[in-house]
């Protein structure tokens, strides 16, 4: 991962200068170099969304922060098992706002949920407008692809 060089020159600068505050720092997020850098990594990005808190699941992973004023929009039929899909709306503590989505063709689809690795909008309208595109896109791309053969006649 493109972030992991950039932590490891910071705990190799820490190590260098023998800077113990900084080494207890890292040593906080883990016991190993990929549960530190990884972690230390969702940290960072949650504080880009104004989530500060520090703390690990049972497994020694990094907590995901819950969103505030999330919001759940629908569009289909949702009375029907794969007959809908989904863009979630959700805002960090400084008020920046992202966007998860669950879309379904009937029998395929995909989905990905809020996160702080998601993109960032400084309001819910620029979020929702961004997801529906994105939305209308996917859809858009599935319902013009080609419809195979279905006999072997030629």
């Amino acid at each position: 991962m493109a972030y992991e060089s950039g932590i490891f020159r910071e705990m190799i600068t820490a190590v260098e200068a023998k800077d113990r505050p900084q080494l207890d720092w890292f040593r906080s997020f883990g016991d190993t170099f990929r549960t530190i850098t990884m972690n230390v990594h969702a940290y960072r990005k949650g504080l880009e969304f104004g989530f500060a808190e520090i703390s690990f699941d049972k497994y020694g992973w990094f907590s995901r922060p819950a969103f505030l004023e999330t919001e759940e929009l629908s569009f289909g039929d949702k009375s029907r098992y794969g007959n809908h899909s989904l863009i979630y709306l959700g805002r960090g503590a400084n008020h920046t706002w992202t966007y998860g989505m669950n879309y379904s063709f009937g029998v395929a689809g995909g989905c990905y949920g809020l996160s702080v690795y998601g993109k960032q909008f400084s309001t819910r309208q620029e979020a929702l407008t961004v997801a529906l595109n994105e939305l209308k896109t996917i859809m858009t791309k599935k319902s013009a692809a080609p419809t195979p053969p279905t006999t072997n006649n030629r």
